[in-house]
C-alpha cells in the first residue's frame, strides 16, 4: 500500500509499467502541436481542465467513438488524468487502436497545475480549482484549490 508521505515518481513507479512514454509539462512549451485527451470522469473534468482537451473518460472509454474523434493516427495525443495511472491505461488502448503518436502527461493535471499550467472550467473560464480524485491523492496538488468527495 502506498502511504501518503510516498513521492509523485514512487507513487508512479508502483502503479504504471511505462507502457506509454511520459512526457513532462516542460515539454509542452507549444501547445498547438498536441490533442490533449483527459481520461477523467465527467464530474472531474467539470471541475477543471486543460483548455481544449477532450473528455474521454476512464470507466466509460469508447474505443470505436474516439476513431471518429480523431481520425489520424499520426496525430500526436498527451492523455492525462489526475497524476498519470489512469492516463496510462487508456494510453494503452489507443496504441492497441492504432495511433502512433501518443504520451502519458507526467504526473497528470495536477503536474500541469503545480507548473503553472491553465486551466478552465467546464464554461471555459479559467479557474484555481482541481478535482483531486480524493484525500489521498490531494497531497500531490500544491497550487489550487482542492476539490474531492469524501
Amino acid at each position: 500500500m502506498l502511504s501518503a508521505q510516498s513521492t509523485l515518481p514512487q507513487v508512479l513507479k508502483k502503479l504504471n509499467s511505462q507502457t506509454v512514454p511520459y512526457i513532462k509539462v516542460e515539454e509542452l512549451k507549444i501547445k498547438s502541436n498536441y490533442i490533449f485527451l483527459d481520461a477523467r470522469e465527467p464530474k472531474e473534468f467539470n471541475v477543471s481542465h486543460i483548455e481544449n482537451a477532450i473528455l474521454v473518460g476512464f470507466d466509460k472509454f469508447d474505443g470505436k467513438k474516439m476513431t471518429t474523434i480523431i481520425k489520424d493516427k499520426n496525430a500526436t495525443i498527451v492523455v492525462y488524468c489526475s497524476i498519470g495511472v489512469r492516463s496510462e491505461k487508456i494510453g494503452e488502448k489507443l496504441l492497441k487502436l492504432g495511433y502512433k503518436n501518443v504520451f502519458n502527461l507526467y504526473g497528470g493535471i495536477f503536474e500541469w497545475k503545480n507548473s503553472g499550467g491553465k486551466v478552465v472550467t467546464n464554461r471555459n473560464i479559467e479557474t484555481d480549482k482541481i478535482h483531486t480524485f480524493n484525500k489521498e491523492w490531494s497531497v500531490y496538488l500544491k497550487k489550487g484549490i482542492k476539490v474531492y468527495e469524501d
